[in-house]
């Protein structure tokens, strides 16, 4: 069941996630993130490690680009 559950989620999660990114809306690094802990899950069950590795590699980038869409930007503005 959990398995089909995140897989649901992946797939809204990962297509808003990159719909928004390429709309310059930063609002797709949070939907990319969220979607990152059924991206573990479904890795774990299946005993994939390779994409249980790609999976903290991505939400180390989904949590990148949170850092300079919301509070990198926000520090840039309030010093000018």
């Amino acid at each position: 069941m959990w398995d089909t559950v995140s897989q649901v989620v992946i797939t809204l999660l990962g297509t808003a996630s990159i719909v928004l990114v390429a709309k310059k809306n930063k609002w797709g690094f949070v939907a990319g993130l969220l979607a990152q802990p059924f991206w573990f899950i479904t890795s774990y069950l299946n005993h994939q490690w390779g994409v249980f590795l790609v999976s903290l590699i991505y939400s180390i980038s989904w949590i990148y680009g949170i850092y300079q869409w919301f509070f990198k930007n926000q520090k840039n503005k309030e010093k000018s």
